[in-house]
């Protein structure tokens, strides 16, 4: 009980860090595996399968052979067809990116030219996104096919137009609201329009679209545990969109444009790391929508041109001084590769309940081999309890500041749990007036204990012991109560109280007189004693007092009625055992075969008798239908015969009867039909 007990006061402390610890890890095995269960290829979309294709790319996951072969078949098809939409050619060339189906110059050089006329035809931003985005993907496929715009700089400003004074966009002039989800199509349709162009676009646009990018940022949104995300409340032609994939297209889009115009974008540190945590801290989704938007999102982040947020990982944030356990800490990008050289450094130790933090700076030690920054030993002034470390990554290369973002200062929940001491545990039946000690016998927590006591209602019953952490400093346990329990099942709860390294609880029976109903009897004994750091928490019985409490008054208080367990009402009833009753003795064999044989003898002489009478087939009939009917009148005599000698083996007599009157009826058809003939031919006979 007390391993029971302590382990599931572990485990809910566990689970409450897990709750409300900003921990963040890079994409896992876990992710891979959710990909391949919730992505499928058997009658999807273009759309779909592009999604599908692109996240098992990022994951390192391989599609199968066959699905190339029918996906590449239905990718021929689209883009062969002169009705396909923009849409439908867009997603259609990003597969044939990926899967690098067999598409002719040919068709490329005639899909360009029906693009480029679609991108001057364009009035909204989805059309420039599908048109704009269809060249990018034929310019990565051939070096063969011209997909140069020459207006490029009258594209890009119709492009711009379409942009809000907050740094969002909007999907068309006839439409006033604006969408971080469309911002991010837009910043990856400006990004596609500066790769096509035949000439530089001019700067001033370049600029005025970086202004948006810095306007777009300032109204980014921010959670407790430091994730930043776009948030989308716009219903579009093509659904909804929520944060999750609104940060997504924002971080593609900025990933796009930055990889295109190769210049500089002075966004915080902070919100770019925050932009990966928001997607790490949603974990594995459960819809392929959600998930391709997650590893899109950080896959953009792993590779663009601004900064490269990485990821602190702590292996466990429950740390025990009883088996030595150190603190291990995994620096990675968010998609779990190496970081570039750096330290790590616990900066500050806040203890629980406490806004004074103890200045550390202490380096973690590096293990080359694992990747891991090693805190060695705990600082001298960490007890057992709960506290927030918080690290701060430390790049050795001042360059190094331009490529990564490590998100400052980091703050983690830590546990660091431990055996406590328990010393001089006693109890005692105490005098009630002169407080003197009558009956005193110590208890030990490691074993089990089955001390018996007697008190009366002048007298009081006293538990005392001492609770020290491993460094021997007072510790308080969150739950310390003494248990009574009457052999009614009656139960009475008392809190321990503490003063310093020091509980104790004592029962002054003559005041609980009446809390006890006036009960005397024997009280079991029962001490608890946990805390979610405290790994020996124990809920232990120490064994029972006989209590003589004087008789009841009139209108004293009644016991409550005690519950009764559903258990004993509705489980199962106690098995009723039946004795059959002896068997009488039975006759001897021989005298039961001699009576068998007398039962025999009227059969053989009613066999004789017919044969002395003459008995002889010549008036059974000849014709087909009476000989027909004849034989069955037999057969059927037969089978009563056959039944009553199935009654006597093993049928019942219900059954037996049921079966006779069926085959009655039957004989009083064919026998009737019998009878008849033969009269009929005697009558016949006889007149002749």
């Amino acid at each position: 009980m007390a391993r029971y007990l302590g382990f599931l006061i572990l485990i809910l402390s566990i689970s409450s860090i897990c709750v409300s610890a900003s921990l963040f890890y890079p994409i896992s095995d876990a992710h891979r595996s959710a990909a391949s269960e919730i992505f499928t290829f058997s009658d999807t979309s273009l759309e779909a399968t592009y999604e599908a294709l692109a996240t098992f790319e990022v994951l390192g996951i391989g599609a199968e052979s066959d699905v190339k072969t029918s996906t590449c078949k239905s990718v021929v098809d689209t883009l062969s067809l002169p009705t396909s939409t923009m849409k439908d050619l867009f997603f259609g060339l990003r597969v044939n990116k990926l899967l690098k189906c067999e598409l002719t110059d040919g068709h490329l050089m005639a899909i360009t030219l029906r693009i480029k006329d679609s991108v001057k035809d364009a009035n909204s931003l989805l059309d420039f996104y599908y048109s704009i985005g269809s060249l990018i993907d034929i310019k990565g496929q051939t070096s063969e096919v011209d997909v140069t715009l020459e207006n490029a700089d009258g594209i890009f400003r119709s492009i711009k137009a379409l942009s809000q004074s907050d740094g969002k966009w909007r999907y068309s002039s006839n439409n006033p609201e604006s969408s971080s989800y469309a911002a991010g199509l837009a910043l990856e349709t400006l990004g596609g329009v500066v790769s096509l162009a035949s000439s530089e676009i001019d700067e001033y646009l370049i600029t005025t679209v970086k202004n948006d990018i810095m306007k777009l940022f300032d109204s980014i949104e921010k959670y407790d545990d430091g994730a930043y995300y776009f948030d989308e409340k716009l219903l579009d032609a093509s659904g909804h969109h929520g944060p999750l994939s609104a940060s997504s297209s924002v971080v593609r889009g900025l990933t796009a444009f930055a990889h295109a115009t190769s210049t500089s974008l002075n966004l915080p540190g902070d919100k770019i790391s925050g932009l990966a945590k928001f997607f790490l801290g949603i974990g594995v989704p459960g819809n392929a929508k959600d998930l391709y938007y997650q590893i899109d999102g950080l896959a953009c982040l792993e590779s663009n041109r601004v900064l490269i947020p990485l990821i602190q990982s702590i292996q466990s944030t429950v740390i025990s001084y009883t088996r030595n356990d150190k603190l291990k800490v995994r620096v990675t990008t968010v998609l779990g590769y190496a970081a570039p050289p750096l330290s790590v450094k616990l900066m500050q130790v806040f203890s629980s309940g406490s806004k004074d933090a103890s200045i550390i700076d202490q380096e973690l030690t590096f293990d080359s081999e694992s990747g891991i920054h090693i805190l060695e030993a705990l600082p001298e002034s960490v007890d057992v309890g709960k506290y927030t470390f918080v690290f701060e990554i430390v790049l050795h290369d001042a360059e190094l500041k331009k490529i990564y973002a490590t998100g400052g200062r980091t703050k983690v929940p830590i546990f660091v749990t431990g055996v406590m001491q328990v010393d001089n545990a006693k109890i005692a039946v105490l005098d009630s007036d002169l407080g003197s000690v009558e009956t005193q016998k110590k208890l030990s927590f490691e074993e089990e204990n089955s001390v018996s006591l007697s008190a009366n209602h002048l007298q009081k019953l006293r538990v005392s012991f001492q609770l020290s952490t491993p460094l021997g400093n007072a510790f308080n346990p969150h739950q310390a109560f003494l248990k009574l329990t009457h052999e009614t099942k009656v139960e009475h709860i008392f809190m321990v109280g503490s003063s310093g390294k020091q509980f104790s609880v004592v029962l002054d029976f003559l005041g609980l007189v009446d809390k006890f109903f006036y009960l005397s009897g024997r009280y079991d004994i029962q001490l608890t004693v946990g805390d979610a750091v405290m790994e020996n928490s124990f809920m232990q019985a120490l064994g029972h007092v006989e209590l003589d409490l004087p008789e009841p008054p009139e209108k004293a208080t009644r016991p409550p009625p005690q519950s009764v367990d559903p258990y004993l009402r509705y489980g199962p009833k106690d098995e009723i055992s039946h004795i059959f009753r002896t068997p009488e003795k039975l006759p001897r064999q021989e005298l039961s075969l001699a009576f068998s044989s007398l039962i025999l003898l009227p059969f053989i002489g009613f066999l004789v008798g017919l044969l002395w009478l003459g008995v002889n087939l010549k008036s059974f009939p000849t014709s087909t239908v009476p000989a027909t009917f004849a034989i069955l009148f037999h057969v059927g005599i037969g089978a009563v015969l056959c039944l009553y000698a199935l009654f006597w083996i093993k049928l019942d007599l219900f059954t037996t009867l049921k079966a006779l009157g069926f085959l009655g009826i039957f004989l009083m058809f064919v026998g009737h039909r019998t009878l008849s003939h033969i009269a009929s031919t005697s009558a016949k006979l006889k007149s002749a």
